[in-house]
């Protein structure tokens, strides 16, 4: 088993598929990013292999993510390859919902449980200036296409930043309960290169489950403490909404997650400021054994939480679409 300083036991792995993405959303990536060489990312067959290692570690859960990590070439086939792996309980993926018209059949074919999709807006002229593309229709789309193809649960993500999109609050709400969706509201984190994070741009959770409640009456839903989000249901039965308080109310001492970049690194925190380099491993002829280190030492380094709320606080190099969303 994978377990800290902290006694935190290590049992979800996120694993960034590309770094690439065919949106620019202004708290992910500046507009003219630059990307890996596709030489430099993992091949499908060592992100097998590491995942393989990883469960045998005592890893649960595996999410896909990017970039866009539908843009990688027949990611599906990953999918299936992962979802084959004894002992690997679920496969899931984070998406910014425009490839689902074509993708969500073969997904679910392929053994994914479960996708959540990127949603800020659903005013088209604020879709743009947040994403810097004009594929709202797109990503709706997808949506329904998603829930058509049976991709439970179906879950939308909304970061909410005041003065862009927070008056939407109540609206997602609503399209959450009459639709029976799942809702996730973000507060607004640190990880967008520096050019439109502050801390008055963030929403508190408190805030934002205020506003839900006078769409309608709430109930709280049991959930996993290591779970980043609390949770609700409407008290008519009708959709489920959570807030994920990663800067107002962080859940570090709950943390059981690790990150594989695309081009090969473990991070033991999204905020880390520390890698460690599996590629180099399995380029360099390492053993199962030698992987299964540089787990190891990711985890015996992981922090108590991270340092947002505190002076001297530093932003990780790497911008949100270069680790994995």
């Amino acid at each position: 088993m994978l377990v800290d300083r902290f006694g935190r036991r290590a049992r979800k792995l996120r694993i960034s598929v590309t770094d690439r993405c065919n949106f620019r959303c202004v708290y992910c990536m500046p507009e003219e990013a630059e990307f890996k060489d596709r030489a430099e990312l993992l091949t499908y067959e060592e992100i097998e292999r590491v995942t393989r290692v990883a469960v045998q570690l005592g890893i649960e859960k595996v999410r896909l993510t990017g970039g866009e990590p539908l843009v990688r070439r027949d990611v599906e086939r990953l999918v299936e390859r992962l979802v084959s792996i004894p002992g690997l309980r679920a496969v899931s993926m984070t998406t910014n919902g425009y490839f689902l018209p074509a993708k969500a059949a073969a997904l679910k074919r392929a053994g994914l449980s479960g996708i959540n999709i990127s949603l800020d807006t659903l005013d088209r002229d604020r879709f743009v200036l947040l994403t810097r593309r004009d594929y709202l229709r797109e990503v709706l789309a997808g949506i329904g296409a998603a829930v058509a193809a049976g991709l439970e649960p179906v879950k939308v993500n909304m970061v909410v930043m005041r003065g862009y999109n927070d008056d939407e609050v109540e609206t997602f709400a609503a399209q959450a309960r009459s639709r029976a969706l799942v809702v996730r509201f973000i507060e607004f984190m640190p990880l967008d290169n520096g050019s439109v994070w502050n801390e008055s741009l963030v929403v508190p959770a408190h805030e934002i489950i205020a506003r839900v409640q006078a769409v309608a009456p709430l109930e709280p839903v049991e959930h996993d403490k290591s779970d980043p989000a609390r949770r609700w249901r409407f008290k008519d039965g009708q959709g489920e909404i959570g807030v994920i308080a990663s800067v107002t109310e962080p859940f570090c001492g709950h943390c059981d997650r690790l990150r594989l970049t695309a081009d090969g690194k473990l991070r033991n925190c999204l905020f880390a400021l520390d890698e460690y380099d599996v590629r180099a491993v399995l380029r360099g002829g390492g053993s199962d054994a030698d992987i299964a280190a540089v787990f190891s030492e990711a985890v015996a380094n992981k922090w108590a939480g991270h340092l947002i709320n505190r002076e001297g606080f530093v932003k990780p190099e790497r911008t949100m679409h270069a680790i994995g969303g």
